[in-house]
């Protein structure tokens, strides 16, 4: 896990992937990572993966290249946490 991201509003996550040590007649599973944002005002988060993590990831390749405001990263950051359903836990 690496934090990319964290302000006042929001932290963003990558969260890399950990190849299992192989086991004996185990399936192959697939090495994936992901992006965890974390809206701190509304105390949700959401996860991507898949081709929204690659969407996400082309983003911040982008903004590498082009280095944006604070405020063009969290507005970037407020679409994606519309998304966001889940309640943040601490265990």
């Amino acid at each position: 896990m690496q934090m990319l991201y964290d302000s006042d509003s929001f932290v963003v996550l990558h969260m890399l992937a950990e190849s299992p040590s192989p086991e004996e007649n185990a399936p192959p599973q697939l090495e994936r990572h992901g992006f965890e944002i974390v809206d701190k005002r509304s105390g949700k988060e959401v996860y991507l993966d898949g081709s929204w993590a690659e969407m996400f990831q082309e983003k911040i390749l982008a903004w590498q290249l082009n280095t944006p405001s604070q405020e063009e990263v969290e507005d970037t950051l407020e679409r994606y946490s519309g998304l966001a359903q889940h309640p943040v836990l601490v265990h």
